[in-house]
């Protein structure tokens, strides 16, 4: 009974300090696995070679990787992590014939498995044990006669290491973020339903519920230091449902316009809320069982469509007749329209990710081996070729890891050679493990490296002492060692890993080839080594890390989002002209915005203190995809109705008011970006331009109607447009705030049209009194 209490809460606290058991699953897989492979190739091959690398074969395929998906994605996964070990094991032995071919080529494919982590998860994941592939073998110098052996116990590690993930506690098929996602769905489906028919405190209620649903997926989603996605096309579609959420959530976050009862209430809008609420329920269903088909969602959005489609006939009929009508009334007819036409946008969009998402993991195996992907997303090349190219930029993090990273461990094979340690493996393997995207961390790591190898090294010596030549007691202290190697990273600290895996090491290498205490001083001595490297590579190049790049990185997003948006207005006013052209600046607007989310994952993951609060760092990542989707919306608004043709009404007047209204957006965001950058001030947010506004109205009322004294589609276009506009300012305030504290360090004071304490950015609306002009006037590695 006492040793099940004990077992139970053993379990218990596993459970608090490696939430889902994931790395004591590995660690057991990799102890059952390990010591057996290793023992094989030893006592019954007799080759030490061939089990030196099925040992650290086995060690890296299994514990330093967790592929997600089904069962055939990781083993498809498996395999072709096997598939490179060998590749890479045999190009290490060949570059490590000399030192000059050792170094450039450890800097060369240093670069290029961490760079490569940019394109998926899945990657960046398996990067450490990549690595560890190519390290062993150039770091263990030995004649090209070698590579059979050495490919043949990578071998061995392939082919169990494919067994053991497929039958050994396999991991968990659910998407990380599939379940947040889907409640965020089942949230946003009851607050506009609630919108549509219940009263405002029900509403209010249901915002905060969906507000805080949406933060627990945010949370979700940044909680590692890399897209939780890989380039499978479920995937990659997967992940985009976080920013379109997140919008969404704000847009329902501002309270709408209420419609009064009786003849006058918006019955189109009210529908294509209830349509847009049934959308977002199938959504949440088909993010929780995605073996569910699809055409339910298909035709619950096309019906969504029809409704939008209606609700923009509707709102053309409901304009006041007659081109003298009052301003006033004019607008705040559109009100409730705009918002129900914005929220469907927005529901759309979260169906079609969705649904390419569920259609392409429910494709035949034919299908996925023809490559044949949903209609709405590109093919994983062109999809890698587009993230890779997104970083390739000066001021990327990505970037400046993959080069220190490059030159850390080439600079770690000249030293190991240049010294002749007898170990350069751990040279190499330490200023791996060690070196962070910061000077700063860089440096507490090597602190607790060193101190965690000392201790371990202590613990280990003790053992030798008792156990003496013994062997059969290091090999049943072996698999028990390589548990708690796997396990205590994760659980307790960095440093306890590094003392629990020098004891591993210890255990491991003695068995192999005894060296007692000899080898123990080594371990020691290699292990400074590679943190004296680590920490000089950590100094030379880009010592600050992401906290000197987040300011480069939002400015660059924000800067060519309002670039994005002004293009799209440019493109409105002149669509259904003869050859409008399309707006190219959404590939360079969303490639800013990737190297952002890279660049603030990074400074999340980096230690120390933040000088600014999370949440106004935050609040600015947030505001650049409310920009973005905001020109969205209104590229599609005008792309289904662009026909090429010359207008045959007179829009001049409205084009010039639209301009206008963007040219002040797109200024005051330029300057917000100068400000992250430390250009100048954080600007004051803008007034809204009842000037502007009215004159646009006023062309509306003057020019959009027909000859029967009716308004025009693109009249309501035109307007709509215009609210849009209005949301992106509408984020100014919570911004400026944000910003202030950013680049000050300093609290925000009242600013002029701020409140007292700043909203989300992403919470916006234009249903406010002042959108009527008045009358006349938007993995830690183990060393």
């Amino acid at each position: 009974m006492r040793v099940r209490a004990l077992g139970g809460r053993l379990v218990a606290w596993l459970r608090r300090r490696d939430p889902g058991l994931g790395a004591t699953r590995r660690a057991a897989r990799t102890a059952v696995v390990m010591p057996i492979l290793f023992a094989f190739c030893a006592e019954v091959l007799q080759a030490p070679a061939i089990g030196t690398f099925a040992a650290f074969g086995a060690f890296a395929m299994l514990l330093l990787v967790d592929f997600p998906g089904t069962a055939v994605q990781r083993i498809r996964a498996q395999v072709q992590l096997a598939l490179a070990w060998l590749a890479l094991v045999s190009l290490g032995t060949i570059a490590g014939q000399s030192l000059w071919s050792a170094i450039l080529a450890t800097a060369v494919v240093g670069f290029a498995v961490l760079f490569s982590g940019v394109v998926s998860s899945v990657l960046a994941g398996a990067s450490t044990s990549l690595l560890l592939a190519f390290i062993l073998s150039v770091a263990t110098p030995a004649p090209i006669s070698a590579v059979p052996d050495r490919l043949t116990g990578v071998a061995i590690a392939g082919v169990a290491a494919v067994f053991a993930a497929w039958l050994l506690w396999p991991r968990s098929m659910a998407d990380p973020l599939g379940a947040p996602a889907a409640r965020v769905c089942r949230a946003a489906a009851a607050q506009v339903r609630s919108e549509a028919r219940d009263s405002a405190e029900v509403c209010v209620v249901r915002t905060e519920h969906a507000a805080r649903l949406i933060d627990e997926l945010r949370r979700r989603f940044t909680a590692t230091p890399y897209r939780p996605t890989g380039l499978s096309t479920g995937s990659r579609s997967i992940v985009r449902l976080v920013d379109e959420l997140t919008w969404l959530s704000a847009i329902l976050g501002e309270a709408g316009p209420t419609a009064k009862p009786g003849p006058t209430c918006d019955v189109e809008s009210a529908t294509v809320q209830v349509a847009a609420a049934e959308v977002l329920e199938l959504c949440a269903d088909l993010l929780e069982n995605p073996k569910r088909p699809v055409e339910e969602l298909t035709a619950a959005a096309k019906a969504l469509r029809d409704a939008v489609t209606v609700l923009e006939e509707s709102a053309v009929s409901r304009l006041p007749a007659g081109s003298h009508s009052d301003i006033g009334e004019l607008v705040g007819t559109l009100n409730l329209s705009f918002r129900a036409q914005e929220i469907a946008f927005a529901v759309l969009l979260v169906a079609q990710n969705v649904e390419a998402a569920r259609a392409a993991d429910q494709r035949t195996w034919g299908e996925r081996l023809l490559g044949r992907e949903p209609s709405s997303l590109s093919g994983p090349v062109a999809s890698a070729v587009e993230r890779a190219t997104a970083h390739l930029e000066p001021h990327s993090v990505w970037l400046h890891n993959s080069i220190r990273g490059a030159a850390g461990l080439a600079a770690a094979v000249a030293v190991a050679n240049l010294t002749g340690v007898q170990h350069g493996f751990w040279v190499i393997l330490g200023t791996l493990s060690v070196l962070r995207s910061n000077a700063l961390n860089t440096g507490q790591n090597a602190y607790r490296a060193v101190g965690g190898t000392v201790v371990g090294s202590i613990i280990g010596a003790g053992l030798l002492a008792l156990i003496g030549e013994n062997r059969m007691a290091l090999w049943i202290l072996l698999p028990v060692a390589v548990l708690i190697a796997g396990i205590v990273p994760a659980a307790i600290s960095f440093a306890t890993g590094q003392a629990a895996f020098t004891v591993a090491l210890v255990i491991l290498f003695n068995i192999a080839q005894p060296e007692g205490w000899s080898l123990i001083l080594f371990r020691i001595e290699d292990i400074a080594l590679g943190c004296a490297v680590s920490l000089l590579v950590g100094l030379l190049f880009w010592p600050r890390g992401a906290a000197n790049a987040v300011g480069k990185a939002l400015a660059e997003a924000y800067a060519d989002s309002a670039r994005y948006l002004i293009d799209v207005v440019g493109y409105a006013v002149s669509c259904c002209a003869a050859g409008p052209t399309v707006p190219q600046d959404g590939r360079r607007a969303a490639a800013a915005a990737r190297r952002l989310d890279d660049t603030f994952r990074t400074y999340l993951a980096e230690r120390g203190a933040k000088p600014v609060p999370l949440s106004e760092m935050t609040a600015l990542v947030t505001g650049v995809v409310g920009i973005r989707l905001a020109a969205d919306a209104v590229l599609e608004l005008w792309e289904r109705y662009g026909d090429g043709q010359a207008p045959t009404d007179d829009r001049a007047a409205a084009q010039a008011a639209l301009v206008t209204s963007a040219d002040r957006l797109l200024q005051w965001y330029s300057d917000l970006a100068g400000a992250l950058e430390g250009r100048g001030r954080v600007p004051e947010p803008l007034e809204h331009d009842h000037a502007t506004k009215a004159r646009l109205v006023e062309a509306v009322r003057r020019d959009l109607y027909d000859v029967d004294g009716q308004a025009t589609p693109t009249a309501i276009r035109i307007l709509w447009t215009n609210d849009h506009l209005e949301v992106v300012r509408r984020l100014q305030p919570g911004l400026a705030a944000a910003a202030h504290r950013t680049v000050t360090g300093e609290p925000g004071g009242r600013r002029r049209g701020a409140p007292s304490r700043a909203p989300s950015p992403a919470r916006h609306a234009p249903y406010r009194k002042e959108n009527s002009a008045p009358a006349g006037a938007s993995g830690e590695l183990p060393q």
